[in-house]
């Protein structure tokens, strides 16, 4: 027996015991966060974050000041396992009717708004940190800095983008290799969920097993992400619109059981993955390495501009598109209650504010190899991105729910979550179908005043882009691709039960 390796101690008992640790930490969120969860000021994320740092601080004084982390940081740790699961759900998740209702707005402030907040960021950084002379950087990294923080993973396209001698020519084509990065990674989203929505509407795995259905919609749900990383594409807006189709089509074509599976397997592989990540950043954050070559290299003043420098970029980049775009969009809506409100608009300004781990990761990917740097330009870099992912998490986050109440009232909210709200069933969905259709819009449509030549120019696309899409959608996607009202039927499935009522509400 001892031949073959019976009884024989594991061959890495630190990793072993640093994983355990790991995992017991997590429990001890989730149970902090339940006891936690009328609390109108803290939140998981917080929850998460500050646990990590305590734990970090604990080991950290346990190392003799050496380390604070239980493991190191690995790019493809993030990027390849953790972050799918969290962007997928956010997609699946969506409320796809007000989604798709206010499609042409979200898209505005998704390209238009990115784009605004990156040139604010970049040409911002780079009229103002080259000031403090922190260190010889380049115009990419001026650049990585308004990617990063301008919440998107577009510093792929840095990579392969030629800065010298940079123009406005070059500056033309970089907007365009964005555009073209945002399209295509939105293409392949769309075509990898509309694969699965037909493969398993034709194949119907749920007749013999539903575990093959479940199996498959998790697999190909992933394989979208590592196609677009594959294409060097964006792989988190891939992923993303691939969970907003699989759950407006895929997600109907399986069995009961498995809708219900899949729905609650999809929000606990996030929640994990996010607890897990709020856990590592607060570690991380108090890694002895990169602090001690930035306190050995720069004054504590100069860290602290520099960290101020750019959360400042933010707040204002962030507002110089909410604001305006949101005026815009308003421009667009006929009835009061369609619009943007000024309270909403600081509030969607507000929430936007926060940095995360998508934040670390990029802030190492470009200024660190396997987790270590140490040019001290790149370390200040890092550390300035994780004092700013700590404050907004932390002081952001905790007057989120605060903020929101002061400028919703209770009963507003309420009305507006449950007039938002989408039903998690098919059966739910049905019934809420009379008071959703056409003659709805119609009849508060009778008492809107005549809008002015503008608004009927902005208005008029937008509400045909949703009025045929919506025709586009019942005449053709959904008979070819499945969905609510087309679910297969086959005698003696368990979605058997539920097909008089889909046909009845398909009627309506």
């Amino acid at each position: 027996m001892m031949g073959l390796g019976l009884g024989d101690p594991p061959a890495d008992y630190g990793s072993i015991m640093a994983v355990g640790l790991f995992v017991a930490l997590m429990c001890i969120c989730i149970i902090v966060g339940h006891l936690l969860e009328e609390n109108r000021w803290m939140n998981e994320s917080t929850t998460a974050l500050l646990l990590g740092l305590g734990a970090g601080t604990v080991i950290l004084f346990a190392s003799s000041g050496k380390n604070s982390r239980l493991m190191v940081f690995s790019e493809d740790l993030f990027f390849i396992y953790l972050l799918p699961p969290i962007i997928f759900n956010a997609g699946f998740q969506v409320k796809k009717k007000q989604f798709f209702r206010n499609f042409m707005t979200i898209t505005l402030f998704a390209v238009v708004g990115t784009l605004i907040s990156f040139s604010i960021i970049s040409l911002g950084a780079m009229g103002l940190i080259s000031r403090l002379n922190i260190g010889s950087l380049e115009l990419g990294d001026y650049l990585a800095l308004g990617a990063i923080f301008s919440a998107t993973d577009s510093v792929c396209t840095l990579q392969n983008f030629d800065l010298g001698n940079f123009s406005s020519l070059k500056f033309l084509q970089f907007i365009g290799n964005f555009l073209y990065l945002f399209g295509a990674s939105t293409f392949l989203g769309v075509a990898s969920g509309l694969l699965s929505a037909y493969v398993i509407k034709k194949l119907y795995f749920g007749r013999h097993s539903t575990d093959r259905e479940v199996a498959i919609m998790m697999l190909m749900a992933y394989l979208s992400y590592m196609l677009a990383e594959l294409l060097d594409l964006s792989g988190i807006l891939t992923v993303f619109f691939c969970g907003i189709v699989m759950s407006h089509y895929t997600w109907h074509n399986v069995t009961e059981s498995s809708r219900v599976t899949t729905k609650h397997a999809f929000a606990t592989l996030s929640f994990i993955s996010e607890t897990f990540l709020f856990l590592y950043v607060g570690m991380d954050a108090l890694d002895i390495e990169k602090w001690k070559i930035v306190s050995e290299t720069y004054s504590p003043m100069k860290s602290i501009a520099l960290s101020s420098i750019i959360l400042a970029l933010v707040l204002v980049a962030r507002a110089a598109f909410v604001f305006p775009l949101s005026y815009l969009s308003n421009l667009t809506k006929e009835t009061p209650g369609e619009k943007i409100s000024i309270r909403q608009q600081v509030i969607i300004w507000w929430a936007g504010l926060m940095r995360g781990a998508v934040s670390i990761a990029l802030a190492y990917n470009k200024f660190a190899k396997s987790g270590h740097t140490q040019l001290p330009s790149n370390a200040i870099m890092i550390t300035s991105t994780i004092i700013i992912v700590l404050f907004s998490t932390i002081v952001f986050g905790l007057l989120t729910k605060p903020l929101i109440r002061l400028l919703i009232p209770a009963r507003h909210l309420t009305r507006e979550v449950s007039a938002l709200s989408e039903p998690s069933s098919p059966k739910s969905f049905l019934e809420q179908l009379p008071g959703n259709g056409p003659e709805t819009d119609l009849e508060n449509a009778v008492s809107i005043r005549r809008p002015t030549s503008l608004r009927m120019l902005l208005a008029s696309p937008t509400r045909s882009v949703h009025h045929y899409w919506r025709k586009f959608d019942n005449a053709f996607m959904r008979p070819v691709f499945g969905g609510r009202g087309f679910v297969p039927f086959v005698p003696g499935s368990p979605t058997e039960s539920s097909v008089p009522l889909l046909a009845h509400g398909s009627e309506n």
